[in-house]
């Protein structure tokens, strides 16, 4: 699945070079996509680069190739939906370190109150998908619900993001895993928590402070720990718990 922006670069790379034989500019993809600055382009790429549609070539300017379009376009931008209900359902609370340090933010994810059934469950949003690795576009539409055990819920508000990509595996999240996120503006160094990058990218990783800086680290050796700034960072929520389908 390809967010709206990343589909949209890549078919405006693919369209420059087929017109032209070369790649377009970081400013003329920056000012295509109407981004305020090249640090975003960057990201995109390395998203389609790690997804297998483009190719990044060594030694040569504007090196970018396309590897590959999807296939289908409503598929690509749909946010995926659940699996059938006759699946078994595994829910496991989340075990989140705690620590000093605090991150304060004024942006948060639109999530909405849930609802008991008359099993113990309630029923919380699901607001799209999430990157577990490079960061994808901030979701606020629901797409669906989840029943989620009443003893997984904390107070305030809860919503779940289904996860893509494999960045913190070794924290027991794996691709395609159903996250309840608890909304919360505030984390603790060391919690894993929905970031929100530059008010645009959300992320799934674990909150470190270093110094004036904030890094998000990912749980596989795999991927490297990104660092920003603190005015950078938003947080959206901590990890309280995940759903997991066979």
């Amino acid at each position: 699945m390809l967010t709206k922006k990343q589909y949209e670069l890549l078919m405006f790379i693919h369209e420059r070079v087929r017109e032209t034989g070369i790649p377009p500019s970081f400013d003329e993809m920056k000012d295509a996509l109407d981004l305020k600055s090249k640090s975003g382009i960057h990201r995109l790429i390395t998203a389609l680069e790690e997804r297998g549609f483009i190719k990044r070539l060594q030694k040569r300017a504007r090196a970018l190739e396309v590897v590959k379009l999807p296939e289908n376009l409503a598929d690509t931008l749909r946010p995926a939906t659940s699996r059938t209900q006759a699946q078994r359902l595994h829910t496991s609370p989340a075990r989140v370190p705690r620590g000093d340090g605090r991150v304060a933010a004024d942006t948060r994810i639109a999530g909405s109150p849930r609802r008991a059934d008359a099993d113990g469950a309630s029923n919380v949003a699901v607001l799209g998908r999430i990157a577990a690795g490079t960061p994808i576009e901030a979701l606020q539409n629901k797409v669906a619900e989840v029943p989620v055990p009443a003893s997984m819920l904390g107070r305030g508000d809860h919503y779940a993001l289904e996860v893509a990509g494999d960045s913190m595996i070794n924290a027991g999240i794996l691709d395609g895993d159903t996250v309840i996120i608890q909304q919360a503006d505030t984390a603790n160094t060391g919690e894993i928590i929905v970031a929100l990058v530059d008010g645009q990218e959300a992320t799934l990783k674990r909150l470190r402070r270093r110094g004036d800086s904030i890094a998000l680290e990912a749980a596989n050796p795999a991927y490297e720990t990104r660092l920003y700034g603190a005015d950078r960072v938003r947080v959206q929520g901590k990890l309280v718990g995940l759903i997991r389908r066979y």
